[in-house]
């Protein structure tokens, strides 16, 4: 007798994950580790999304949901500003201004402690399964922030993130740091300029090179027996009540037992016949990479700016922006410009006009700030997304607690806050 899992289904034995980012190949990597086939969909490659030019941060201590009070201060003037590193362009289309108004009602601090509230317990999972991932054979490490540093020109800047530390703290989530002026920051990461006059060295934090990792991840998948196709845009997914039958735009017609739908800022194109409302609007962020005359010994951030600094290899990247836009527009440069002259007075022996790698990705937000994981209205079909800015720090824990409740059937009670059917 086949065995089936608490909901009566039969424990899938071949799944499809459409989107080869970090939660989906993390799904996939799971998935194995109970015996599950996979293949993996993509319709450009590995790390092709928002995975590859990112700032790679571990930082549970500060995944925090991206609708706060903070944004309504911007204004309305301030978020249509092309230089503001919040931007939103004017648009009359009716899925965007929908999510626009949801965002700014969930930009409370009452929803913000509820979506905190949340986050923690996946938080507290999230370093944990990254060791899980590298004891079971990813030949990637993730590195040990050294020194990370959130920078201020002045301590009065500085409140701000203290009371947020205050509220995560208040929230459950551990997080140690040390309040330091601009030289006590300065002797223990060179980089910063004097015109920083105030810091919070966070601790316990990690990174990774996003692009690199997610391909390590992506060649483990492969090892054990798992597939991955590229070029393959995943035009239709069908429950058939026996099977999930998979159809892609290059003609391939494939059934599984079940599918992942794990496609980033894409998520709704394929979600939304299955029940799945909550829109999934991209959230674009954009980076570069400069030489640098000392590498961090970890990341660097500016959170007045809003421009996030990671040292990946001999260089350093810069990433910043929250630029809501369809998430296949082009790169606009004034964005990449406006982080240069952000980071400028902020670095010291910074090449900011020698600039490399410049890059746009589309980080899929919520108007919650809370991702979608979990079944959907087919018992078949599953989405794991909308992480935000935190899709590589969470990223192997959706997979490891999806993974369980794809085999089991049995609510993982982490995973409830993040119904994709809420």
């Amino acid at each position: 007798m086949s065995p089936v899992t608490a909901a009566g289904l039969p424990v899938p034995q071949r799944v499809a994950v459409v989107g080869a980012g970090m939660v989906g190949l993390s799904t996939a990597w799971f998935l194995q580790e109970h015996g599950v086939d996979v293949t993996v969909l993509d319709r450009e490659g590995v790390a092709a999304g928002s995975s590859w030019g990112n700032a790679g941060w571990l930082t549970p201590g500060i995944a925090t949901p991206l609708p706060e009070p903070a944004v309504l201060k911007y204004g309305l003037r301030a978020v249509l500003s092309p230089s503001s590193p919040v931007y939103v362009p004017p648009s009359a289309d009716p899925a965007f201004l929908k999510f626009v108004a949801g965002f700014t009602r969930h930009s409370t601090m009452k929803a913000w402690k509820k979506a905190m509230g949340s986050l923690v317990p996946v938080n507290d999972l999230s370093l944990e399964s990254f060791d899980v991932l590298h004891a079971g054979g990813v030949q990637a490490q993730t590195r040990e922030a050294k020194s990370f540093l959130a920078s201020y020109r002045t301590a009065a800047e500085r409140v701000t993130l203290l009371r947020e530390i205050e509220h995560i703290h208040t929230a459950g989530q551990a997080i140690e740091f040390e309040a330091l002026t601009g030289d006590q920051a300065r002797a223990i990461e060179p980089s910063l300029s004097d015109e920083i006059g105030a810091a919070i060295l966070l601790k316990g934090q990690r990174f990774v090179d996003p692009g690199s990792y997610v391909h390590a991840l992506a060649d483990s998948v492969r090892s054990r027996g798992g597939k991955i196709l590229d070029a393959a845009t995943v035009s239709d997914v069908r429950d058939t009540g026996a099977g999930v039958v998979v159809t892609t735009a290059e003609g391939s017609v494939e059934e599984f037992d079940a599918a992942v739908l794990a496609t980033g800022a894409w998520l709704g194109t394929l979600a939304r016949r299955f029940g799945v409302q909550n829109v999934v609007q991209a959230g674009r962020g954009y980076s570069f990479s400069v030489a640098i005359d000392h590498v961090p010994n970890g990341p660097v951030y500016f959170p007045a700016q809003r421009v996030a600094c990671t040292p990946i290899g001999e260089r350093l990247r810069v990433a910043g922006m929250m630029e809501f836009r369809k998430p296949e527009a082009a790169l606009d440069h004034r964005r990449v410009r406006a982080i240069a002259e952000a980071a400028r007075p902020l670095l010291r022996g910074a090449d900011l006009d020698d600039r490399q790698d410049e890059w746009v990705g589309s980080r899929p937000c919520t108007v919650d700030g809370l991702p979608l994981i979990g079944a959907t209205t087919s018992p078949r079909v599953f989405a794991a997304g909308g992480h935000g800015m935190w899709g590589i720090t969470l990223g192997p824990v959706t997979g490891r607690l999806l993974a369980r409740t794809m085999v089991t059937g049995k609510r993982v009670e982490q995973l409830a806050p993040f119904d994709p059917l809420r």
